[in-house]
């Protein structure tokens, strides 16, 4: 495994983080047992970075982790907005994960300089909290090119979660190309720089090897954040990430695997998907898109017409 400086922050990671959300109720919802064994085989493995939100309800499984690996490097976010809302999900984080300081806590999902603004009151609260030792360093995540310029020009912003894939899946307000150039922008300011759903949330899996080459081959990012349920996942990034190749067993172990779409709760039931989906298996229902997983054939070409990356395959 290979290890990187989180840009300037003075945290070391792990070239590939563990995306926990998979784990939790929000998606797999696999037993604190089952979600603690997938946890441990990733960090027998090297994997030293763990990502989660407040809104993940993970918090459970990397207490436990942390009691196995105390310096597990762990990254939060928080929709917080004012000083109130910013110290009671900081206060979650710092109890759910049993630790008195957590490594990074980001903004969740900013779009912008607005945006920003919006959360300027909570971004300040972090920051004072950084400043006593409580918080290591402070960010944001965005599906957002603009955000990640706005963060880039900010000297209090230590790190950016960006989307970033090959097909540009969940980018929302351009294009690839203009996210690697916003990315790139902010890795010369010296951000810490940790890429999201580099597998577009599932939707790229039958075109893993390129998506993998891909976002291992862009020179802009200290770590990858992938989400991984089962240990033949950990497994196959891991060996993929070290070695560039995945044995035919533990390929063929994977391909095995009965998988399905699900939709977000945050879907805002636009219907682009219902339109794109030629086997008629979306549909529109109580002001959000349903799936008929008799007639999903997961070929993913729902996901690219999903602004919100609401759509996953698990």
């Amino acid at each position: 495994m290979k290890y990187f400086e989180l840009g300037n922050t003075g945290i070391t990671v792990s070239r590939i983080c563990f995306g926990s959300l998979t784990i939790g109720p929000l998606q797999r919802n696999l037993s604190l047992e089952e979600g603690c064994h997938v946890l441990n085989r990733a960090m027998d493995l090297g994997v030293n970075f763990i990502d989660t939100a407040d809104l993940y309800q993970t918090y459970p499984y990397i207490r436990q982790a942390l009691k196995r690996k105390p310096d597990l490097v762990v990254s939060s976010k928080s929709y917080a907005y004012d000083n109130k809302t910013a110290q009671e999900t900081l206060e979650r984080a710092l109890k759910g994960i049993g630790r008195d300081y957590i490594d990074l806590f980001l903004l969740h999902e900013q779009e912008g300089s607005l945006t920003l603004k919006g959360h300027e009151e909570a971004l300040q609260f972090f920051i004072r909290q950084k400043e006593k030792g409580v918080i290591r360093a402070v960010g944001i995540s965005t599906h957002f090119v603009a955000a990640v310029q706005a963060a880039a020009k900010r000297a209090d912003i230590d790190v950016i979660h960006p989307i970033l894939n090959f097909r540009g899946t969940g980018i929302v307000d351009g294009s690839r190309k203009e996210m690697e150039q916003a990315v790139a922008q902010a890795w010369h300011a010296n951000k810490g720089i940790y890429i999201m759903k580099a597998l577009g949330g599932g939707h790229l899996l039958k075109n893993y090897e390129q998506a993998m080459n891909y976002i291992l081959g862009f020179p802009y990012a200290h770590s990858v954040a992938i989400g991984m349920q089962r240990v033949e996942e950990v497994d196959a990034n891991v060996e993929y990430i070290t070695s560039g190749s995945i044995s035919q067993k533990l390929s063929s172990q994977l391909k095995g695997y009965k998988r399905e779409l699900i939709i977000e709760f945050y879907c805002k039931g636009c219907g682009s998907c219902v339109k794109r989906c030629g086997q008629g298996a979306l549909f529109l229902k109580d002001g959000r898109a349903q799936v008929d997983s008799e007639k999903c054939v997961l070929c993913g070409y729902c996901g690219t017409q999903c602004r919100e990356l609401a759509i996953k395959v698990i």
